[in-house]
């Protein structure tokens, strides 16, 4: 299906029925990243919409040079979000996802029932993140050698378990969106990838008292884990939870325990505990 906003198109695909859920994924990656790891939960559960989304440029959804900013994206999903979705909502986002869901918090918290962010960008600018110093790999040396030059520089770079299982999920659900991707778009929006306003110290305002999951990688040296730590206090009901063994594809790196944090998260959100 596809979305119109003006003079673009935004693509998104809805699975289920029943409460809301807005799915956000990372940046240079399509609405498979969510898809893949979420359905692996939900397939067997009743009373869940799951609204998958393909930001601009990426996936299947249109770009233009205007919208190239993380302010206007922003104000696009809410659009979206106010002509599709009528009642109550909860929204997951991954890295560049999990920033557009803190963007949306921030303006849309009294329709929002409960938040995860997965790995998720906090410092927009990679200078000033607090990230591990030092690349940990849990590899597969002989496999690795498998795998043609080009797939192994892109799948290392942010990857901590690098073996056959983890690399067949990365190529379906990762790297798929990655060769999809408008690279001049991205190059555009990376000017200006930071809001124009300071997200979190709005939110730290509002203190938002419902149902929230933070997810980092211990190993990620992408967002890291120390930047997320310190948003803590800003939601008096969030778990925090970091991987040992994880970094930046953590859903796919640590899945059984990915998969036990979403189900507690929905039992706190349906339980109202």
């Amino acid at each position: 299906m596809f979305y119109s906003y003006k003079n673009i198109k935004i693509h998104y695909q809805i699975i289920g029925n029943g409460k809301p859920i807005i799915m956000l994924h990372g940046l240079n990656c399509d609405l498979n990243l969510m898809k893949c790891c979420m359905e692996n939960i939900f397939k067997n559960k009743n009373g869940y919409k799951r609204i998958y989304i393909d930001l601009l440029g990426m996936g299947k959804s249109e770009s233009s040079p205007e919208y190239a900013s993380s302010d206007k994206i922003l104000n696009i999903l809410i659009s979206f979000i106010n002509d599709t979705v009528a009642e109550n909502f909860l929204i997951m986002g991954e890295s560049y996802g999990g920033y557009l869901a803190r963007g949306i918090l921030s303006k849309m918290h009294s329709k929002i029932d409960g938040m995860v962010l997965l790995c998720p960008v906090v410092i927009p600018m990679h200078a000033k993140r607090d990230v591990p110093k030092n690349i940990v790999k849990f590899e597969d040396k002989k496999f690795m050698e498998t795998i043609n030059d080009k797939e192994r520089k892109i799948f290392s770079k942010y990857s901590v378990v690098e073996n056959k299982k983890v690399f067949k999920r990365y190529k379906e659900e990762i790297l798929s969106g990655i060769k999809k991707c408008d690279y001049n778009f991205i190059d555009l929006l990376w000017k200006k990838y930071s809001f124009s306003f300071d997200v979190d110290k709005k939110l730290k305002k509002i203190k938002f008292d419902k149902p929230v999951l933070f997810i980092a990688g211990r190993q990620d040296i992408c967002v890291g884990y120390r930047d997320l730590w310190k948003l803590l206090e800003n939601y008096p009901r969030a778990t925090f939870s970091v991987l040992d063994i994880a970094g930046h594809n953590l859903q796919i790196e640590q899945p059984e325990l990915f998969n036990s944090l979403i189900e507690n998260f929905l039992v706190r959100v349906k339980n109202k505990i």
